[in-house]
């Protein structure tokens, strides 16, 4: 692991005096610890956007009804799925492409080929490909600057610290949700490769949180139990930890319509709400300060852990997707409004989190922005699982949140011809 200057390094006597200067900006563009870029040149490394249909009823040619609300394939009632701690039966049939499912399969989930779902090998690559450290990145400026009395006002520190009590618990929330919950039920061993790979990052990012309250000297018990003491920061996490609960709960199981609907009503409240709307606040806050030359080591963490969530969204749109095509009849009118008032509920409460981090408006920005910004984004997550937008109208107030980040981009990134540093065994020197 490179490591360029780390303010911590200064614990270890030992450590080597002289260290080599940071890689050529100009031949390794995208990298951690050569500095802040531009939004859309990082995120053209984020890897392919959703590719499932959000519509589970495209193309069939009988109307809805009846029929169209049978699973594709039946399961048996309370059926759930395979776990992949089976007991091993020899002689036992290798494991058919149209054996798998996203959930309640019951081929052998040790079997990772032959693949059925391109699209979650891709994203699993994608990941591995763009790994990073916290190590990497410089913090001096930061210390610098947060030390200095007059360097940051008392408004912008509330802005760092909220986002470092928040963001500090919610990576660990959704860590907790991956490992103890949503594994044990998706039923799909190229889905779980991911799974495991986010799970990693997950805990990266929290890394990364600590090194920026160690650098930068904070109460470390402080922000970490910010979401036990500040109302702004507990709200967005007990909404969030009702949705792992049924899930983590040993006795319960998929294959039920009513169960099947608990799943994915709680991948609907992670991946598109918990990431995909409650975490935006915070990045456009964080990385409005990078822009403005303050915090920009805190800001290139943010700028690295943005990355990794949109591909962790992108890959849990995939799969509720997924999901919907499989087992349409699951996807009813009465569960989509339900969704939509989930999602709209959102809305409000990270609305509220602007007001709470923000009262007197800092950086150019203010709540009322936000609030226009959430309705855009909510709007664009509704359309991504099939949902109506429920905020029409709703326009961008932060066009440097380039496309990719507010998910605008719907090519496929492997159509195109990536030259940017990702990782040293993903170098072209072409």
């Amino acid at each position: 692991m490179l490591n360029w200057d780390d303010p911590l390094i200064q614990a270890n006597p030992s450590a080597p005096a002289n260290r080599p200067p940071p890689p050529s900006a100009e031949r390794d563009p995208v990298r951690p610890g050569t500095g802040l870029v531009t939004n859309e040149r990082l995120m053209a490394t984020a890897g392919a956007a959703p590719s499932v249909a959000p519509d589970p009823f495209a193309g069939r040619s009988e109307p809805f009804g009846a029929a169209s609300l049978r699973p594709v394939s039946p399961v048996p009632e309370a059926a759930g799925g395979a776990t992949g701690l089976e007991q091993v039966t020899l002689g036992a049939g290798r494991v058919r492409v149209d054996d798998k499912r996203v959930i309640n399969c019951r081929a052998d989930l040790n079997q990772l080929v032959p693949f059925k779902y391109d699209w979650a090998w891709r994203k699993y690559l994608d990941a591995c490909a763009n790994h990073w450290m916290p190590q990497e990145i410089n913090m001096h400026a930061d210390i610098a600057l947060w030390k200095d009395p007059a360097g940051l006002t008392a408004d912008e520190r509330i802005i760092i610290q909220r986002n470092l009590g928040f963001f500090s618990t919610a990576d660990s929330l959704v860590a907790n949700n991956l490992v103890l919950a949503v594994y044990r039920h998706i039923t799909n061993p190229e889905c779980r490769q991911y799974l495991l790979r986010q799970a990693f990052e997950e805990a990266l990012h929290t890394h990364a949180y600590q090194y920026v309250v160690e650098s930068l000297g904070l109460d470390e018990g402080e922000i970490f139990n910010m979401y036990r003491e500040v109302p702004a920061v507990a709200r967005k996490a007990e909404w969030a930890l009702p949705y792992t609960q049924h899930l983590a709960d040993p006795h319960f199981h998929t294959g039920t319509p009513e169960n099947d609907q608990r799943l994915l009503r709680e991948l609907v409240a992670f991946y598109v709400v918990f990431e995909g709307i409650f975490f935006y606040v915070g990045f456009v806050q964080i990385l409005s300060m990078g822009r403005r030359n303050k915090m920009t080591g805190t800001a290139e963490q943010f700028q690295y852990i943005l990355r990794d969530e949109s591909m962790h969204m992108n890959f849990g749109i995939d799969v509720i997707n997924q999901i919907k095509i499989e087992n349409p009849h699951l996807w009813t009118a009465s569960f989509q409004q339900e969704l939509a008032g989930m999602i709209r509920e959102a809305v409000e409460l990270e609305a509220q989190y602007a007001q709470d981090t923000m009262p007197r408006g800092v950086l150019g920005l203010n709540a009322s922005m936000f609030t226009e910004y959430l309705h855009f984004i909510a709007n664009r997550r509704c359309a991504q699982i099939g949902l109506p937008e429920q905020y029409p109208g709703a326009t961008n107030p932060f066009p440097w949140m380039s496309e990719v980040l507010d998910l605008k981009k719907e090519k496929n990134f492997f159509e195109t011809r990536v030259t940017e540093y990702q990782t040293g065994g993903a170098l072209n020197w072409d």
